[in-house]
């Protein structure tokens, strides 16, 4: 949303109440009412933010169902390597992701503030870095072997992880790229932006996917390896996107684009040092589950993927829910930053319900019509392969419909204390509960009894559970009330120090993955850079 400018008489940066926070609802010149924000605390308020980032997250959701029903139609061994692969290179992929995304709550800050040059420096900080990111990924290709044959899942499995994995690995580029050029629409609350390219990008996936998967025409089958190359495929056309839309903002509405086309250390350094926290949050997370996951691999091929179709079908729930977890973060930011806690507690509850009436929706799906959901998955695949994946499968996503209600109390008050800055508890507490309670039980259950999928997803309910419980306690705590955003670093500063603000990233900055993956964190400040650091003028 377009950030409003205070009503006369009341500074920048401060709360606004009252008849002052009424007046701030008046179209200001040249803001169309359609983009004036409403009010503070009401559910209209929740909705306009959440709604493009869960139409947007549910469309990656939709897209990942797919996409595994087709490697289900094509071989279970397809179904079975998908998800160890793909959440390995998402746990590779998640500092660089968490860091990258920062860039909105940069865009968001500068953007307030009135600076255009930093709000476009920002996004190609975000660039440079994805560029170098994605460079990195490359060289890591030649040791995909070596790292799948340390795993040790059955030869059908792991050449078909290792093709799945290394094509991610070439094409990480345009991922990453095309992440850090949506900051600049999501920072500056274009969401809606955001969600048409993803529609656009789910679109061009799907079409793919079914093209490269199962062959047409000249195009030859690929199976697991044509579902990689869509993705990269189709997020390149993302990149083209974003591309060409920033380059029509150049030049109808005067951004300079082109102009601050450069490296700056200052901001580089800020962004580093902002954003990499959230990356190794997102890492420590997204290992633990990758660890869950590679264990009960090692129990057989079936469990393996009755796990992976339980997992994608809590996507359909989890990952929209994430939309809702970046707005709470969002909007508890903000009024953190206007010095109105207690409207964040509001917004928060009313998310909490939002989401509580979504997620038990879901379990009720998941216990009365499992079979239905599993259907699609066992078209054109052999009965026999199929009845006891489906069978275990069934089992599987009652501990999914245990677990979703937790999940979502995680999403919810687990973004909103990230949103007021509370962001080392986030780490601290999602990393042991992760390994503690989920990973080591599971990998017990392998080393001493024979392994047990029985116990396996007991442990991953349970974690998801106390995740829910544990960030409900902290949010209730209150400490997140007191917390501000971080302060302003006079080593960066010429001159008088510039104010210190609040706020959090509007944008859609989730990554799709399995339960209890949380949002990066968003804090920051707006400081005046200096204009020339390093060498580098910027």
């Amino acid at each position: 949303f377009a950030e409003v400018p205070p009503a006369d008489g009341v500074a920048a940066g401060q709360p606004v109440t009252g008849a002052e926070d009424s007046a701030s609802q008046s179209p200001p010149s040249g803001i169309s009412p359609a983009r004036i924000r409403p009010a503070a605390g009401s559910f209209r308020e929740l909705w306009q933010v959440a709604l493009p980032l869960i139409l947007s997250s549910g469309s990656i959701s939709l897209l990942h169902f797919m996409d595994r029903v087709f490697l289900t139609w094509h071989s279970k061994f397809d179904l079975a390597a998908v998800t160890p692969a793909g959440m390995l290179h998402w746990t590779f992929m998640s500092v660089a992701i968490g860091t990258i995304t920062y860039v909105n709550t940069f865009v968001a800050q500068y953007e307030g503030a009135g600076r255009r040059d930093r709000v476009v420096s920002a996004v190609w900080q975000g660039v440079f870095l994805s560029l170098g990111a994605g460079l990195l990924f490359m060289i890591v290709t030649p040791l995909t072997p070596v790292l799948f044959g340390l795993i040790g899942h059955q030869p059908e499995v792991q050449v078909r992880e290792i093709a799945y994995f290394s094509v991610f690995c070439v094409g990480a580029v345009p991922i990453t790229v095309s992440a850090a050029l949506s900051c600049f629409f999501s920072g500056r609350g274009e969401t809606r932006t955001v969600m048409y390219v993803n529609f656009a990008v789910v679109a061009v996936n799907g079409v793919l996917d079914a093209v490269l998967i199962f062959g047409f025409g000249p195009i030859p089958e690929m199976g697991i390896r044509g579902a990689a190359i869509a993705t990269v495929l189709a997020s390149t056309c993302g990149l083209v996107l974003y591309g060409l839309l920033m380059a029509r903002a150049a030049r109808l509405e005067g951004w300079p684009v082109w102009e601050q086309c450069r490296i700056c250390l200052p901001l580089l350094r800020r962004l580093l040092r902002y954003g990499l926290p959230t990356g190794f949050q997102m890492l420590a997370d997204i290992a633990g589950i990758s660890m869950f996951i590679f264990m009960v691999g090692l129990l057989g091929t079936d469990e393996l993927a009755a796990t992976n179709l339980a997992f994608n079908l809590n996507t359909l729930a989890f990952i929209p829910m994430m939309g809702i977890g970046t707005a709470v973060m969002t909007l508890v930011g903000r009024r953190i930053g206007d010095g109105r806690p207690e409207i964040a507690v509001r917004t928060t509850w009313m998310a909490c319900g939002l989401g509580s009436v979504y997620m038990l929706s879901f379990a009720a799906i998941y216990l009365l019509f499992p079979r239905q959901l599993l259907y699609l998955y066992s078209v054109n695949c052999p009965a026999e392969e199929f009845a006891p994946v489906c069978d275990t499968a069934v089992v599987l996503l009652r501990f999914v419909a245990l677990y979703s209600f937790f999940d979502g109390l995680a999403i919810v008050f687990g973004s909103a204390v990230r949103g007021a800055g509370d962001t080392r508890f986030s780490l601290i507490f999602t990393s042991l509960t992760a390994w503690l309670v989920m990973v080591v039980p599971t990998w017990i259950a392998w080393r001493f009894y024979e392994g047990s999928l029985a116990i396996s997803w007991s442990a991953c309910a349970a974690y998801i559970v106390l995740l829910g419980i544990g960030f409900l306690i902290r949010f209730q705590m209150g400490q997140w009330k007191q917390m501000r955003v971080i302060e302003d670093d006079p080593s960066e500063n010429q001159g008088t120090p510039g104010p210190i603000m609040a706020d959090s990233s509007p944008a859609d900055s989730s990554v799709p993955g399995p339960a209890g993956i949380p949002t990066p964190a968003v804090v920051s400040s707006i400081s005046p850079e200096p204009e020339a650091a390093g060498g580098l003028l910027c």
